[in-house]
């Protein structure tokens, strides 16, 4: 049954970024799919709450707090997950930051934390994991890509320049790893109600923008990312790599 394609259980599900947002909305869709999750955030008083707020769904839930642009942790986090909880089948780099002004005015520091978390980390993490999946000989990667990885916008360079990166870095993933039965896929997505975008929903202006800007005419809902993260981490997508699917209500197809 074609059903069958999207059933995740027994596969253990890795999502960096989730205590809340985006990441979350994910984890919470692959559970309900069957899977098991391992939750990761930085902040661990907002990932225990993530991971209890789940587990009291009903769903099979772990947490680990690890700082995602430190190689060195990541490898002993990823290596402790396997060791502990079982295989990652699934892995989703989300974990992201975002930080605005003009790009004439961005310091250094500003610009390598921003490539550090929403760049590097999509590298540290998916090598360790890779490394595991490749002699088993299957996997999914799936990264969080941006509307940014195809197009400028004002007052976040550095966010634009990392997305656009992670996109080029998902195709290097497919090229080399697709031979080992790994697919690695990005979901783009439009503007959604996140913490992360906040300023800009509760700007009246913005919103206005958002709305005429985007043929749905409306933001997006995170709980819509579900579908897209089911598909790309189940075997209905199986022979699906290297590509970046957009979820924007339409945004990158008008002018």
């Amino acid at each position: 049954m074609a059903t069958k394609l999207f059933d995740l259980t027994g596969r253990l599900a890795l999502i960096t970024g989730s205590s809340k947002g985006i990441g979350y909305a994910i984890a919470e869709g692959l559970a309900e799919a069957g899977a098991e999750v391992v939750l990761n955030a930085r902040n661990g008083k907002e990932l225990d709450e993530a991971r209890a707020r789940l587990a009291a769904t009903g769903c099979k839930v772990h947490a680990r707090s690890f700082d995602v642009t430190d190689a060195a942790a990541v490898g002993r986090a990823i290596d402790e997950i396997e060791r502990d909880i079982g295989p990652i089948a699934i892995l989703f780099n989300n974990a992201g930051i975002q930080r605005r002004g003009p790009l004439v005015d961005v310091k250094p520091e500003t610009w390598r934390e921003l490539m550090a978390t929403d760049l590097d980390a999509v590298f540290f993490v998916g090598q360790a994991v890779a490394r595991k999946m490749i002699p088993r000989g299957k996997g999914k990667i799936i990264n969080t890509c941006s509307l940014t990885s195809e197009v400028g916008r004002p007052t976040i360079a550095p966010y634009t320049t990392a997305k656009g990166a992670v996109k080029m870095l998902t195709k290097s993933m497919c090229v080399e790893w697709a031979a080992h039965g790994i697919q690695t896929n990005g979901i783009g997505p439009g503007y959604f109600k996140t913490e992360l975008n906040r300023a800009l929903f509760e700007d009246p202006a913005f919103t206005d923008w958002v709305t005429r800007r985007t043929p749905a005419g409306r933001w997006g809902d995170v709980n819509e990312l579900k579908g897209i993260a089911l598909f790309l981490a189940s075997d209905a997508s199986s022979f699906v790599n290297g590509q970046v699917i957009y979820v924007d209500g339409g945004l990158l197809a008008s002018m």
